[in-house]
């Protein structure tokens, strides 16, 4: 069988990666006023083990108001860094596995209720919640309160806060930064027409509309160590007729690229309640394989990739440069390890499991 193509490294900005397996962001609801707790410590414990080539630590908040929920991890003060501190400091001591950070403000889809308790937007006198703000004073839901417009002085304020999350990262030795611009949170209310109504030099033209995100990743940039990757992860589309689009976010990732992004991650959707999904497996690679096309920085492809087969094909056939993992990775956290023994490769793993290889596959594991 011909060597894989998933299990092989990858650079990201100078950061080397052992295989072509992302781990996702993907958010806890479990936090408390922000600080991560024992919950986060196992969660992502567990992921480390899972042999990816790199863990990525769920939306974090650069402000109270950026949470989804009242329950949503933060990296805005001395308190959440240090609780943060002290789950990455228990994850180290047992791995080596990179550890990125996606940075993010929730925008108009911010101030929601947990998940498993129906999600459904908080209004700013509920004890949990608070006022939303946005490019533009338009609900994702009609049922919702209309975000506050965000003036000059209130992007700016956003600005330097994800650049100080950012620096508070660094400090935190954390390898890697992913700015979120995706899923309808605010930097995605910037990009897209749908959302980002304004008349100013922030909204119009589609120079107009990337001009804020840019700026933001311009902030975080600066702040985060040259040697350590800065990414960005995008929806390729809107899913709605007259949305942001794959053409629009091409052009988006070749200004990223030209400013010093380290790579893109395309998924898609989430900006508003019209959109119209055509689901399936991965229905979202096209949107990779076109950006892909269009940058030479690393691109990773997202959604609904289950099967070792289909993910090795990704990347073999070149859709994508890394193939990332969400809810497929929480239902099954040793996937890379059945992927390496479907492939015929080599998944590193803590000396504590060696013992557990399956008789059946030679030098499946290698000792991390």
């Amino acid at each position: 069988m011909p060597k894989s193509k998933l299990f092989a490294p990858i650079t990201v900005g100078g950061l080397t990666l052992e295989n072509r397996i992302v781990i996702a962001p993907m958010c806890q609801y479990s936090a408390q006023d922000g600080c991560m707790t024992d919950w986060h410590l196992m969660h992502l414990g567990h992921l480390s083990h899972s042999g990816a080539g790199i863990l990525t630590i769920e939306a974090t908040a650069v402000t109270p108001e950026g949470r989804i929920t009242y329950a949503d991890v933060g990296l805005w003060d001395d308190r959440t860094e240090a609780a943060m501190a002290r789950v990455v400091e228990g994850v180290r001591r047992w791995s080596r596995m990179p550890i990125a950070i996606q940075l993010a403000h929730a925008g108009r889809k911010a101030s929601t209720d947990l998940p498993w308790q129906g999600g459904a937007q908080m209004t700013p006198d509920d004890s949990q919640g608070w006022q939303t703000v946005a490019p533009s004073p338009l609900p994702f839901d009609a049922r919702d309160v209309p975000p506050a417009e965000l003036d000059r002085a209130g992007m700016d304020r956003i600005r330097d806060a994800f650049a100080m999350a950012a620096t508070r990262a660094a400090r935190l030795g954390i390898d890697a930064v992913q700015i979120h611009a995706a899923h309808g949170y605010l930097l995605h209310n910037f990009l897209s027409p749908l959302s980002n109504r304004r008349t100013d030099a922030y909204g119009g033209s589609l120079e107009h509309r990337m001009r804020f995100p840019l700026e933001v990743f311009d902030a975080v940039r600066a702040a985060f160590p040259a040697d350590r990757p800065v990414t960005v992860r995008v929806s390729g589309t809107d899913w709605v007729e007259g949305g942001w689009d794959i053409d629009q976010t091409i052009a988006f990732a070749r200004e990223l690229e030209r400013r010093g992004c380290a790579a893109i991650h395309v998924s898609s959707g989430g900006l508003d309640a019209r959109q119209a999904i055509p689901v399936a497996p991965g229905y979202q690679v096209p949107l990779a394989r076109a950006v892909k096309q269009a940058v030479s920085i690393p691109v990773v492809a997202v959604g609904l990739i289950t099967e070792p087969e289909h993910a090795e094909a990704i990347v073999a056939t070149g859709d994508a440069d890394m193939v990332a993992l969400a809810r497929t990775i929480t239902y099954d956290p040793r996937w890379p390890w059945h992927a390496a023994a479907a492939l015929q490769a080599v998944v590193t793993v803590p000396p504590q499991y060696l013992r557990s290889q399956p008789s059946r596959f030679k030098d499946l594991f290698r000792q991390g």
